[in-house]
């Protein structure tokens, strides 16, 4: 791969400056280390992976530094080594990340919609989010009706046997769902793995097709569920995806999607635009 300079991070020269700043005022309470490390791993603003020396083009540390500050931010879950040898924010940073996103405005904004959906639709609805190949959930509102699972902001489903993840997947960008891909790949054994693509790709083509995709009984043997991606125009990027689920029992998958589709879809994109 070539380790040509990537796309400068925002928020990585607002830090550098104040790094610099502090060393200009001599300024004792300022711990430079910290700095330099949370400098670092914001160079991931707007890359899923970065090699060490990219690392070092875009922060300007030496190479010795940043071999370091990667070996701590490595041991403490915040960095992991990607099979291709590069570098991406771990389970400590995601962890962090999933705690803001869930108090993020958007996900503020659709809470009540999501409860108005629940009710009046007799359905249970929830938003969530990919998270190192799984989908967590950020807001969960149950319908009146029994439901074997029960599910609450914080639990995470798998992407592959999900509708929610399956939709997620097939709205992301190539380049997150090559992510994905890898992160399943490192959690799966290889038939489980196969099984997984398969379910994904077959995944993409539906919603290419129909706009949404199913899982019918086929994360629990008694729920039907259909699901669409969310785009938030605040970042101008698929963050996350909405789905809506009922007693398997109660629809056939045709009728429940021609009921529930339409009206999903007008939920994810006013809550997408936030308005």
């Amino acid at each position: 791969m070539t380790n040509h300079l990537p796309t400068t991070s925002p928020l990585l020269e607002r830090l550098t400056d104040t790094l610099n700043q502090s060393k200009v005022d001599e300024d004792r309470q300022f711990v430079t280390a910290l700095g330099r490390g949370l400098a670092l791993l914001s160079a991931f603003e707007h890359h899923e992976q970065l090699s060490h020396q990219q690392l070092c083009q875009m922060s300007g540390l030496p190479k010795a530094t940043v071999t370091r500050l990667i070996y701590t931010l490595t041991s403490l879950g915040f960095l992991r080594t990607t099979a291709q040898g590069q570098y991406q924010l771990g389970s400590s940073a995601v962890r962090l990340s999933a705690t803001a996103w869930s108090r993020h405005d958007l996900v503020a904004f659709a809470e009540p919609l999501l409860r108005q959906f629940a009710t009046e639709n007799e359905v249970s609805v929830n938003l969530a989010t990919e998270i190192e190949g799984e989908m967590r959930y950020l807001a969960c509102f149950r319908s009146p009706a029994r439901l074997s699972v029960n599910l609450q902001v914080g639990s995470a489903v798998p992407v592959a046997a999900t509708a929610i993840g399956r939709a997620f997947y097939a709205v992301s960008s190539p380049t997150r769902q090559a992510v994905i891909d890898t992160h399943l790949q490192e959690r799966l054994v290889e038939t489980d793995y196969q099984r997984a693509q398969t379910a994904l790709i077959e995944a993409k083509q539906h919603y290419q097709t129909y706009s949404y995709t199913l899982s019918d009984g086929e994360y629990s043997p008694d729920i039907l569920a259909v699901a669409v991606g969310v785009f938030d125009v605040t970042t101008g990027h698929y963050g996350y995806s909405l789905n809506a689920s009922v007693p398997q029992a109660n629809w056939t998958s045709e009728d429940y999607a021609a009921m529930i589709v339409p009206k999903l879809q007008a939920l994810a994109e006013r809550i997408g635009r936030g308005d």
